[in-house]
């Protein structure tokens, strides 16, 4: 046999396998890609709703969709160089929590799709919750409008208090709304509040020792994304310190604090994918409106209780979502 009439049939064999996997390769080239810039630990409890919501629309990594996940693991900081390397690898569209996350995208991009979930105020984000306009659009958690509601359940907890520490991520822009609405709703409660800021991880050592020192009766604690990083270490740093604490989400009373009384985290993830879908199947982000969660839970740890030396009121008891025993 000629050395021509040899390679013949192995050009035939090699180049004919080689086909699907150059198909494959264009398949693959062809899938929405979206970043995800997250601001959490992978084992964060809430980012299960994300990959629930997923599986619920029909996607699956790898098959219809290419998922490029940037974890930030309660490093805020991170979050600008973490959303310009996404950009960088051209997402389809990015992902995004907190207001510090969706600064980072804005700033990386002015071009690509925003889903973003996040607590109000959305000023930054937003022409109206009707009509976001511009190339961002997501949920809101609405938090600043339950501080009120936070300080009553905390003064039913502890009916004796008078000082109330307020620890909050000024980084967080709003959070000084939030904390601006706690200001009004004690003058009317005849509450005195104590400010005090964390902006990482040191901050919050140093705000519990400010505690100490003022006297708090009680804590209240202005949820962001550096504060759901320490959930363990925040409840376990209040109840050493007996202080009542009140949280903004259900993770914190999962973790030991006292009660939490907000939107479902593992909901906004979990909704932020039919966001992602509207978006990927052609929808303008501009056009979709801006939800807002309709249910709001109150978890309260009797065991946290307890070792406070409170008793639960048995109507606040009748009213809470689920109580930890």
């Amino acid at each position: 046999m000629t050395p021509r009439a040899f390679l013949l049939p192995v050009f035939l064999v090699f180049g004919s396998s080689c086909l699907p996997l150059a198909a494959d390769a264009q398949q693959a080239a062809k899938l929405p890609r979206l970043g995800w810039l997250a601001n959490n630990s992978p084992a964060f409890p809430p980012y299960a709703g994300f990959w629930e919501g997923l599986r619920e629309l029909g996607y699956v990594e790898g098959k219809n969709i290419a998922i490029e996940v940037r974890y930030a693991q309660g490093n805020l900081d991170r979050l600008p160089a973490l959303a310009r390397e996404l950009v960088g690898l051209n997402v389809d569209l990015l992902l995004v929590t907190g207001d510090q996350g969706l600064r980072a995208a804005k700033e990386a991009t002015a071009s690509i799709p925003i889903v973003v979930g996040a607590c109000d105020p959305l000023e930054s984000l937003v022409a109206s919750i009707a009509r976001p306009g511009g190339k961002a659009t997501g949920l809101t958690c609405i938090s600043a409008e339950l501080v009120s509601k936070r300080l009553q359940m905390l003064r039913e907890l502890a009916p004796a208090l008078v000082r109330v520490a307020v620890l909050y991520n000024p980084e967080d822009r709003n959070k000084e709304h939030e904390f601006k609405q706690a200001q009004e709703s004690a003058r009317h409660m005849n509450l005195v509040l104590q400010a005090f800021e964390a902006r990482s991880s040191g901050e919050i050592d140093a705000a519990f020792a400010g505690m100490a020192n003022d006297h708090a009766d009680a804590l209240m604690i202005l949820a962001d994304a550096l504060m759901n990083f320490y959930v363990k270490r925040l409840a376990d740093l209040a109840t050493k310190q007996r202080l009542p604490a009140m949280y903004g989400f259900r993770e914190f009373a999962d973790a030991g604090g006292l009660v939490s009384y907000g939107a479902s985290l593992h909901w906004l993830m979990r909704r932020a994918t039919w966001y992602i879908d509207r978006i990927f199947k052609g929808a303008n982000p501009g056009d979709l409106p801006i939800e807002q969660p309709t249910k709001f839970d109150l978890i309260i740890n009797l065991k946290t209780a307890k070792a406070l030396g409170l008793t639960v009121p048995l109507t606040l008891q009748a009213t809470a979502d689920e109580l930890i025993e």
